[in-house]
C-alpha cells in the first residue's frame, strides 16, 4: 500500500431521498419535545407559542416518555427488527399526543403511556433471550421502573412521587448504553456491576414508597456510587484529550456525569419537596444528564436508527455549551442562591439549547457529509475490516449496532487501538 492515500468522503446528502419510514415513528416524539419545551416556558411564567390549561402539568411526561422514551424504544425496536417491536414507540408517542389533546381526558393519555411502558418491558425480553447480557437485563429493569412510574401517575395528579421512578429509568438505561458501547475498556464484569447498582436503585425506590426521605437518601447514595464508577471506568476520561467528534462525545458524557452527581448530592439531603431542591434534581437529571448524553450519541445512534446521515460538525458544540451554561445559571444561581430572575434566564437558555440542537442536527443531516480530499498517511495497522468485508478507515465511525450485536462507539474503538484521533 502507498505511504499516503487520498481519503475521499463522498457527499451523500439526504435531500432527494425518500424519507425513511422510521422517521414517522419519531414524529410524535418530536411533537412531544416541542410541546414539552413550550410547557417549560409556561412553567417559567413566560409567554409561549401555545397555551393550554393542562400543558404545564404534563411537561415532564412529554419530555421523559413522550420524547426520550419514544426515542429509546425506537432504538430497541430497531434492534429487535420485528414489527411487534414497534408497538412500544407507537404507544409512547401516541400517549404523548393524547396528553396534548385537551378534549381527550387526561386519564386516556396516562393509560396509553402505561401501555407503552409495558410494551417496552416486553420488547426487552426477546432481546435478552437473544443475548444473555447483564447490561440488557439492566435496561429491562429500567423499563420496568418506567412502567411503575406510569401506573403510579394514573392514580394521582402530581408527578412528585413519579419522578424518582423516571429518574431510575433514564439513569439506568443510559448507563447501560454506555456499558454496551464501551465494554472493551470497561471490562467483562461491567454489566454485572451495573446490574447490582440497578437493583440498589429499585430497592431505594421501593423504600421511598413508605418513607420518601429515606428512599431519596438511598437513591442519592446509589447514584453517587454509580456515577463514581462510571467516571473511573468510562473511556471518556481519556478521549477528552482527543479532537473532533471523539472529544465532543467525551465532553458531553463527562458533563452528563457531573450533573448526575449534582442530583445525587441534593438527594442525600432527603426527599426534595422544597421547590428549589426539586427543580435542581429533575433538571440536573433530565436536562444535564439525559440530554447531554443524547447530544453525545446523536451522531452515532440516530443514523443507525433512522437510516439518515448525521455527520458531526463543530457547530454541535454550540448547543451543548449553551445547555451547560443554562444549567449552571438555573441550578446554581437560580435554585441554589434563590435568584428568580436568573432562574428564568437559565430556563430560557435551556429551551434555547435544545432547540439549537434540533436545528443543528437537522441542518447537518440535510447538508450531508462534507466532501474532503486530504493526503493522509494510511498505514495498514490503522485500518479495520468493515462489516461488508472491505477496508474502512478508523476516521469513519461504524454504524451503531443494536443491543443483540453490541457495537463500539468511536471513542472506545480509538482507545482500544491505541489512538485518540
Amino acid at each position: 500500500m502507498n505511504a499516503s492515500a487520498v481519503v475521499n468522503t463522498p457527499r451523500e446528502p439526504n435531500a432527494g431521498r425518500r424519507v425513511p419510514v422510521r422517521m414517522v415513528w419519531m414524529l410524535p416524539g418530536g411533537l412531544a419535545l416541542l410541546a414539552g419545551l413550550d410547557a417549560g416556558l409556561l412553567l417559567l411564567g413566560l409567554p409561549a407559542p401555545v397555551t393550554t390549561e393542562r400543558l404545564p402539568d404534563v411537561h415532564g411526561m412529554l419530555l421523559v416518555l413522550g420524547f426520550v422514551g419514544t426515542l429509546i424504544s425506537l432504538e430497541r425496536a430497531t434492534a429487535y427488527a420485528r414489527p411487534l417491536g414497534f408497538v412500544a414507540p407507537a404507544l409512547l408517542g401516541f400517549g404523548g399526543i393524547l396528553l396534548l389533546a385537551a378534549p381527550v381526558p387526561l386519564i386516556a393519555g396516562k393509560v396509553v403511556l402505561a401501555a407503552g411502558a409495558a410494551s417496552f418491558v416486553l420488547l426487552y425480553i426477546p432481546l435478552w433471550r437473544r443475548q444473555y447480557d447483564a447490561a440488557l437485563l439492566t435496561q429491562l429493569l429500567a423499563a420496568g421502573l418506567a412502567m411503575c412510574g406510569t401506573v403510579i401517575w394514573i392514580g394521582q395528579d402530581e408527578l412528585t412521587r413519579v419522578i424518582p421512578w423516571l429518574i431510575g429509568f433514564l439513569v439506568l438505561t443510559i448507563a447501560a448504553e454506555r456499558v454496551e458501547l464501551a465494554r472493551i475498556t470497561m471490562g467483562p464484569q461491567a454489566g454485572v456491576r451495573l446490574l447490582l447498582h440497578a437493583w440498589a436503585v429499585a430497592a431505594a425506590l421501593a423504600v421511598g414508597i413508605a418513607s420518601p426521605d429515606a428512599g431519596a437518601m438511598m437513591l442519592g447514595i446509589v447514584l453517587l456510587s454509580l456515577v463514581g464508577w462510571l467516571v473511573v471506568h468510562d473511556v471518556a476520561r481519556r478521549t477528552i484529550r482527543a479532537s473532533g467528534v471523539t472529544r465532543y462525545m467525551a465532553a458531553c458524557i463527562l458533563a452528563g456525569y457531573v450533573w448526575l452527581a449534582v442530583a445525587a448530592l441534593v438527594l442525600l439531603l432527603g426527599s426534595p419537596d422544597v421547590q428549589p431542591a426539586y427543580d435542581a434534581v429533575i433538571h440536573s437529571v433530565f436536562l444535564g444528564y439525559t440530554f447531554s448524553m443524547i447530544m453525545a450519541h446523536a451522531t452515532t445512534i440516530l443514523p443507525a436508527v433512522l437510516r439518515i446521515a448525521l455527520p458531526y460538525r463543530p457547530a454541535f458544540w454550540a448547543p451543548i455549551t449553551t445547555l451547560q451554561i443554562a444549567l449552571v445559571v438555573r441550578v446554581w444561581f437560580g435554585d441554589g442562591l434563590g435568584m428568580p430572575v436568573v432562574w428564568r434566564i437559565g430556563g430560557v437558555l435551556g429551551v434555547l439549547a435544545l432547540l439549537l440542537f434540533v436545528v443543528t442536527a437537522v441542518a447537518s443531516a440535510v447538508m450531508g457529509p462534507a466532501r474532503r480530499a486530504l493526503a493522509l498517511p494510511v498505514p495498514p495497522a490503522r485500518e479495520e475490516k468493515s462489516r461488508s468485508g472491505g477496508r474502512m478507515p478508523l476516521s469513519s465511525p461504524p454504524e451503531r449496532e443494536n443491543s443483540s450485536r453490541t457495537g463500539v462507539d468511536p471513542q472506545t474503538r480509538a482507545v482500544a487501538e491505541g489512538t485518540t484521533a
